[in-house]
């Protein structure tokens, strides 16, 4: 009888629908904050400084523990890690949703991409123990990513509708009733899960790795505050320097490292890493800037702003299908080469945006700038995939989206520091940051071209977890 009951507790589909939700709320809040940032602006007396530090602050933490999270998934069990990270994600929620100053508000976000980092990994482990069938678990997979898109396009809205009807505050308040639903469902039915308890963790590497793109992001930030020659600035971009050679000094002598470098001797892997950052710092700096320029220089409402960038997110979706398609027939450069320049011209073509620029103008290169990043996220993946032992493709997985989080981090950095300063920074900042964002994707191309192979590709291997859209 008790193993009876044992099985009857078991559910695969009520699993993936814990596991998507839990997708679906992280991805949200990558999005959702976007156009409530006017509001808290306003509401926790900050600056752009301080908003800058609301959205990094947890893409940050999410960019650096992903790997580690893993690891630890695999060490402790991936129920006990997804509900762990479940559960600090939504009581950080509370706490950002109460929020009194902007320093609280930070921290709440700083404890959400903890516990993000932690459930992502583990999320995508227990589809896989609940679907162990190829194919049955090929179609969970390709649910769990489609419902992390879904997340991704209705974030501005979401945040739009939420924050004009009942104060920026909801936005994460959200998160609750969903979350808590969440947890139970993870706690009635997904599988207890297999932990190796010899399962390494490199946490000397993990310290250096947070303190090195801790300091590479202190520097972005406060340098529209105090200046590039700032000696807080210089000794932020100084930190991430020693820190970071620290890590690679550590990750080359490690027995069992957190990024094993010699994954980047792999055909591949290095470009696609490197393009995966451009394209997030574009992208993430794209949606920052853009926000601001909506509300504060188009006088937008908060649901008027979600709606200005549903041009961007809502053919996600298609778009990946395409990319796949194109990346089956040609290999992944063709489509990588492709969608970067169509989000170049994208960017380009909004450089000389300003205040009297009508909408209907706009709308064009914001489609260009999602559709065309939209191709190149999966494609990229499977660049890296086609190039790596299927044992190590987990570990790949982790070092693509760890690049794509840290390029998003040094994005709002740097966009944020051009607008620093007042009002009237915003317009010459913004277009500075639109030509730099078509730089980066200009040199994503030559990236493209030069490290990717025409023909390097083996579709059905590509990771959902990269498949999710621009901004995941």
């Amino acid at each position: 009888m008790p193993n009876s009951n044992a099985v009857k507790a078991t559910s695969p589909r009520l699993t993936l629908i814990a596991t998507s939700l839990g997708f679906a709320l992280i991805i949200l809040d990558v999005t959702v904050v976007n156009v409530a940032l006017e509001r808290i602006k306003t509401s926790l007396e900050t600056d752009v400084t301080g908003l800058q530090w609301v959205m990094n602050a947890y893409t940050l933490v999410f960019a650096s523990l992903l790997l580690t999270a893993g690891a630890l998934g695999d060490r402790f069990g991936a129920k006990r890690i997804f509900i762990s990270g479940f559960a600090l994600f939504t009581a950080a929620s509370l706490v950002c949703g109460l929020a009194g100053s902007i320093t609280v508000l930070i921290a709440g976000r700083i404890a959400q991409g903890v516990g993000a980092a932690l459930c992502v990994p583990a999320s995508l482990a227990l589809v896989s123990a609940s679907f162990p069938d190829a194919a049955a678990r090929a179609r969970a997979v390709s649910i769990w990513a489609g419902v992390g898109g879904l997340a991704l396009a209705a974030g501005p809205v979401v945040g739009g509708v939420m924050v004009d009807r009942f104060g920026w505050p909801s936005i994460f308040f959200l998160n609750l009733p969903l979350g808590l639903l969440g947890l139970w469902l993870t706690l009635a039915y997904a599988p207890p899960g297999s932990p190796t308890p010899d399962r390494g963790l490199d946490l000397v590497g993990q310290v250096l790795a947070i303190i090195a793109l801790g300091g590479l992001t202190f520097g972005f930030v406060e340098s529209g505050q105090f200046g590039w020659t700032h000696p807080l600035v210089v000794t932020g971009f100084g930190v991430f320097a020693v820190a970071g050679a620290l890590f690679l000094l550590t990750e080359a002598r490690s027995a069992d490292p957190m990024l094993p470098l010699s994954l980047f001797r792999a055909p591949a892997v290095g470009p696609a890493c490197l393009v995966g950052l451009l394209t997030n710092f574009a992208y993430y700096g794209l949606m920052f800037i853009l926000s601001l320029f909506f509300q504060a220089a188009k006088g937008y409402s908060p649901l008027a702003t979600g709606l200005a960038f549903l041009p961007m997110t809502a053919l996600v979706t298609i778009a990946n299908l395409v990319a796949g398609a194109l990346t089956a027939r040609f290999g992944p450069r063709l489509p990588m080469v492709l969608g970067q320049a169509l989000a170049a011209f994208g960017y380009f073509a909004l450089a000389g945006t300003n205040a009297e620029t009508s909408y209907t103008i706009i709308v064009g290169p914001l489609l260009a700038a999602g559709v065309g990043v939209a191709l190149t996220v999966p494609s990229m993946t499977a660049a890296v995939l086609a190039n790596v032992e299927k044992r190590r493709t987990g570990i790949a997985s982790g070092a693509l989206n760890a690049a794509r989080q840290t390029g998003g981090v040094i994005g709002v950095g740097v966009f944020g520091s051009l607008v620093a300063g007042g009002p009237d920074r915003l317009l010459g900042g913004m277009h500075v940051a639109l030509i730099l964002a078509g730089v980066a994707l200009v040199i994503g191309c030559l990236v493209s071209i030069l490290g990717i192979g025409p023909r390097q590709s083996t579709m059905g291997s590509v990771s959902p977890v990269a498949t999710q859209g621009p901004c995941s």
